[in-house]
């Protein structure tokens, strides 16, 4: 029977001596006993889970593709992606959309993967089937998505829905959002926090389980934090920059990277647990999307294989533990996807998947020697906080359904 240690694993968000052994692909006991694999003082950390990533297959695999995808998570110590349903062609929104990915998918994985479904109009008939095959949830916006598959949705249009699995939302609302001009100054007051709080208070009627996608604002914090029981992520990109770091338009993302005082209020939603998930939100492009202004370029920033350094980097400083990070890295996002049965934490009968990480190390970031698919990253040229020094999964990669 297998088994690791190390004196740092993180049990139960605590930090510990520990030798893990698993078997069939499980853990299946705790205990002090020597190990096949010694780690000494580095980091076991569960496998990280990342619920917000973009694998545009199949219809965009150009922009990057599930081999790529899970390659460069699993170097970044992710064994388990949440794949959105838009910028692949069909969409995930309806059971064809579904199967079509996972024929895509078929022989490519790395990692785990589970999918996402999306609402669109007309798609409500779609939502038991999708249910009924194992999505997690369903993706919705509530403004243009960039893409002509997959349109946004009136939130009056979800009223009276019984949707018992989470509905997830890219919260900006119309009317507050302005024509982008070609600068960054421009771009973000195109942008402003008041189209995120609009969106999340445009939610209170409805009775599903609710997730708000990728707070980028002090305003958005305020209102999820007056509206229980909606859950909130943000993402690596928020809390490292600001927008006073904006260099080009590799930094483009939707709702835009903000000042100093909206990412400090990111980080005090995480520690007063407003904000509960730190995902990448990775949204590749190809390098001529990328090309030209803040106006016309691509919005989304490629960060799947640095989200463990670049989160810890800015939490290490700001007095947050190792258990922290294993909570809004691995357990909260398979909470919200559904897969807390098997992935998230260290516990027996969970699925035997680590990364091991050097907390003290650093990770120079350069793009052309990221797994994903495009050599394009905000984090060119960054030295980040800690190092991924290996990741184990207890068998090889496989498409998932939420349990």
């Amino acid at each position: 029977m297998p088994s690791l240690r190390s004196t740092r694993v993180v049990l139960d968000g605590e930090t510990r001596p520990a030798t893990v052994h698993f078997d069939g692909g499980r853990i299946v006991a705790l205990d002090d006993a020597t190990a096949d694999w010694d780690y000494g003082d580095h980091v076991v950390l569960p496998g990280l889970v990342d619920s917000h990533v973009h694998v545009n297959e199949p219809g965009r695999t150009d922009w990057e593709g599930f081999a790529t995808a899970t390659r460069a998570a699993l170097a970044g110590g992710t064994t388990t992606i949440v794949d959105m349903p838009l910028n692949s062609v069909p969409p995930t929104t309806t059971v064809h959309g579904l199967e079509e990915k996972r024929r895509a998918g078929d022989g490519k994985l790395s990692c785990d993967v589970a999918f996402w479904g999306g609402i669109v109009p007309g798609s409500m008939t779609e939502v038991p089937g999708l249910v009924a095959a194992g999505v997690c949830g369903f993706k919705v916006f509530l403004t243009d998505s960039g893409v002509p598959e997959f349109p946004p949705v009136d939130v009056g249009d979800l009223m009276g829905a019984d949707i018992r699995v989470p509905l997830l939302f890219h919260a900006e609302a119309d009317e507050h959002l302005g024509t982008p001009g070609p600068s960054y100054a421009e771009y973000l007051a195109s942008r402003p926090p008041v189209a995120e709080v609009a969106a999340i208070e445009s939610l209170v009627e409805l009775d599903s389980p609710m997730h708000v996608l990728h707070v980028s604002s002090a305003d958005a914090v305020a209102a999820i934090a007056a509206q229980p029981g909606i859950s909130a992520e943000t993402c690596p990109h928020y809390l490292t920059f600001t927008d006073e770091d904006v260099t080009g338009t590799s930094f483009k993302c939707a709702p835009p990277i903000r000042g100093m005082d909206h990412r400090e209020a990111l980080w005090e939603g995480l520690r007063e647990g407003t904000l509960t998930l730190v995902v990448s939100d990775h949204s590749p492009s190809p390098p001529n999307l990328k090309d030209g202004d803040f106006a016309t370029a691509w919005g989304g920033i490629s960060s799947l294989q640095v989200r463990l350094p670049a989160t810890w980097t800015g939490a290490s400083t700001r007095g947050f533990g190792l258990g922290d990070l294993a909570g809004w890295l691995a357990l909260a996002p398979a909470r919200l996807a559904g897969l807390a049965d098997r992935k998230g934490s260290i516990e027996i009968g969970k699925d035997a998947d680590f990364v091991v990480f050097d907390p003290d190390g650093e990770t120079v970031v350069r793009g052309a020697e990221l797994l994903h698919r495009h050599p394009i990253t905000a984090y060119e040229g960054m030295r980040l906080r800690g190092s991924v020094v290996d990741t184990l999964m207890g068998a090889p990669g496989r498409m998932l359904t939420r349990t």
